[in-house]
């Protein structure tokens, strides 16, 4: 049943950076952004969903400048490629469009007079660090040093990743350009900026008004309690963006103009199939605005942008969706290990369906973060979508085309049963529309469940084996095609093309609005098979191909045991060039577990915690030197970034580092007190 009244809904999801390829992260707010639009528009809405390509920045026209193209060729070849991954993965955009477009510069460049005219961008002189061999001022990332406060070298501009501390790039001793090599000089320039504090009050109204979940509205209430801050918005030449109207050599910073590409993303929707682009922008109006975020960027959407709408009387947002980031395995994506995973690696090995399915059987309305845990991964799609749903009709299909050419009977045997499923639909659909889709996906395959539990009480193969039981095969067989029906229809803004090969079969659009009583009498098509069961080796083939596999010396090959032989004689040593020292990631770690290795003579299964909940298993050839509980709680050092290796035992992630010459004298490396789990050893 489709709601009383149609809904009219703008929706968006963050735009990708143009200078790079997408990996699962992305994935994960795009595939949650479509099943919602796919949701909306199933339950016969107008939603529309519009996205573009953040296409402006230094690091685009550095990239370019590296490649040897324009920042024009670099941002049209990542949106090509991006353009293809997401249709890859069903993602259903009403319109995909770049930020670097006519209808984003008249924006932009609209929206800033307004503000300018509201008394809302002030100018100043800042001193900034600038590059003179480059021409360049450069952001804190572009700077690189030794810490002020641990002394540690090569770090970047604004914190230290060896002991943690915050300062300003003007705090660094010896700075570096990045970019150049050459030391930063201070420079002075003129900088615009959005007047953010004068809307404190708005702002703290808008957090309280329920269009924020209440995690992210605890967390503004935290900038606005602190005091809000003017919001630089320009930047110097060179620079690839917009020019700001009025001010040679002066550019939009691309945090203004990216979020103003929603609005012209769908203004070219708009001008394309003729739809009234003020409706959706204007205050007061009947529709509704809607952005799915990542939770690392609500500062931009839960201050900046509603502040800049208010100001420029536009509509605010009827409610901004944040999520949380993606883990692979429990840890942070890894290219070492092969789970940093790019949209094309997964889509070259696995279906986009197999993810699109586990996705949203993990989701909810929270901003907890989402695991991928790839064996889970592959048993729940096996289990629930090939082992429930998808048996449902293959169970029924083949006697429904040998006895009864493919009719389903002109009666319902059970019409409780369907009708049961059909009144469901309610409550999933409310499921749906708050994003709790795990929860969605527990109903539906609860669902299923009762279904194959009606075919297995019923048992059709020993009916049709039976004289006289046709009419009962024929009975349970078509009640079973009615419960996947609306099963598939249940799940079709998750499973699109499985919806479609499944509309082929029924002959009869799954339409979640016309679920309004069991098909009868009606006519299949043969039954083809749906979905494959998820291989091991399609998982591992696909870690394969996205692991980085990090250089191994010959001591390191040497060593079976992940344990870094002693040191020879330097004079038998060859010289290293620091670039060659500088791939090795040596981390500091703390060893939270330690046991003996059945079967195994020297070695000890450690497990290394690197902090942020992110663990490592090792295995090492101390056995001789140490007992398991005596290791517990110790801080040692471990090289992060070797390519893990299967071992008779397990997997070994990579290597302590000992000193000694084997037997009891093997010491393992202890870092100076205060040194902390997950610090750089540098």
């Amino acid at each position: 049943m489709a709601d009383s009244t149609t809904r009219d809904i703008l929706v968006t999801s963050a735009l990708p950076y143009a200078n790079g390829s997408l990996h699962l992260g992305h994935l994960l707010e795009m595939v949650q952004t479509d099943i919602w639009v796919r949701f909306q528009k199933s339950r016969g809405h107008q939603c529309r969903y519009v996205c573009a390509d953040d296409a402006h920045g230094t690091a685009i026209m550095l990239t370019a400048e590296k490649l040897g193209i324009s920042p024009e060729e670099q941002i049209k070849r990542v949106q090509a490629e991006h353009e293809r991954d997401t249709a890859g993965f069903l993602i259903g955009f009403d319109n995909y469009y770049s930020t670097h477009s006519p209808e984003n510069r008249a924006w932009s460049e609209e929206i800033y007079r307004r503000l300018k005219a509201n008394g809302h961008i002030v100018s100043r002189a800042i001193t900034q660090a600038f590059d003179p061999e480059k021409e360049l001022f450069l952001a804190d990332r572009f700077i690189k040093g030794s810490c002020p406060s641990c002394k540690a070298e090569d770090q970047y501009g604004d914190n230290c990743e060896a002991c943690g501390a915050t300062y300003s790039p003007t705090d660094l001793i010896n700075p570096v350009s990045a970019l150049s090599g050459a030391t930063p000089i201070e420079k002075e320039s003129e900088h615009f900026f959005f007047t953010l504090p004068v809307f404190s009050d708005m702002l703290k109204e808008w957090i309280d008004s329920g269009t924020l979940q209440p995690q992210i509205a605890n967390k503004l209430r935290e900038w606005t309690d602190a005091g809000l801050q003017e919001w630089d918005i320009s930047r110097d030449a060179p620079y690839f963006g917009f020019e700001i109207p009025g001010e040679p050599g002066k550019y939009f910073y691309v945090w203004l103009d990216a979020p103003i590409g929603y609005m012209a993303s769908f203004q070219n929707l708009c001008e394309r199939e003729d739809l009234d682009f003020d409706r959706y922008w204007q205050p007061g109006g009947d529709t509704e605005l809607y952005h799915f975020i990542g939770k690392d960027i609500i500062n931009f959407h839960g201050l900046f942008w509603p502040a800049m709408l208010h100001s420029a009387k536009l509509r605010t947002p009827t409610a901004i969706y944040a999520h949380g980031f993606l883990t692979v395995n429990g840890t942070k994506m890894s290219k070492s290990r092969g789970t940093f995973i790019k949209a094309s690696t997964y889509l070259e090995h696995l279906e986009a369906e197999y993810l699109r399915y586990y996705f949203a059987a993990k989701l909810s309305a929270s901003v907890d973060d989402i695991d991928l845990n790839l064996e889970d991964f592959a048993k729940r799609v096996n289990a629930d979508v090939v082992g429930k749903v998808v048996n449902i009709a293959s169970r029924c299909a083949g006697f429904l085309r040998k006895r009864f050419d493919n009719t389903l009977t002109v009666q319902c045997s059970e019409p409780e049963l369907v009708q049961s499923f059909i009144e469901r639909g309610e409550h999933i659909a409310t499921l749906y529309e708050g994003r709790e889709f795990n929860k969605a996906i527990r109903e539906i395959i609860s669902l299923a469940d009762r279904a194959n539990q009606y075919i297995d009480e019923k048992k059709p193969w020993v009916l049709a084996k039976q004289e006289g039981s046709e009419q009962e095969v024929h009975d349970v067989c078509s009640v079973g095609i009615n419960l996947f029906r609306v099963l598939m229809s249940y799940l079709k803004p998750v499973l699109p093309a499985m919806a479609e090969k499944s509309e082929a079969f029924l002959n009869h659009s799954l339409d979640w609005t016309a679920l309004k009583g069991p098909l009868l009498g009606h006519q299949l098509n043969n039954f083809k098979p749906l979905m494959t069961r998820i291989e091991a080796k399609q998982i591992e083939a696909m870690l394969e191909a996205s692991r980085e596999q990090a250089p191994e010396t010959a001591a390191a090959a040497s060593s079976s045991a992940g344990l870094k032989p002693a040191a020879q004689d330097s004079a038998e040593n060859a010289y290293i060039e620091f670039d060659d020292f500088a791939k090795v990631d040596l981390r500091v770690v703390e060893i939270v577990a330690a046991d003996h290795v059945e079967g195994a003579d020297k070695l000890l299964r450690l497990t290394l915690s690197l902090g942020d909940g992110e663990q490592r298993q090792v295995f090492a050839g101390i056995k001789s030197a140490y007992q398991p509980e005596d290791l517990v709680g110790k801080h040692t050092v471990m090289v992060a970034n070797l390519a893990p290796r299967k071992m008779r035992f397990g997997v070994s992630e990579g290597m302590v580092l000992a000193a000694g010459p084997g037997g009891k004298d093997i010491y393992l490396l202890e870092p100076h007190q205060g040194a902390q789990p997950g610090m750089q050893v540098k």
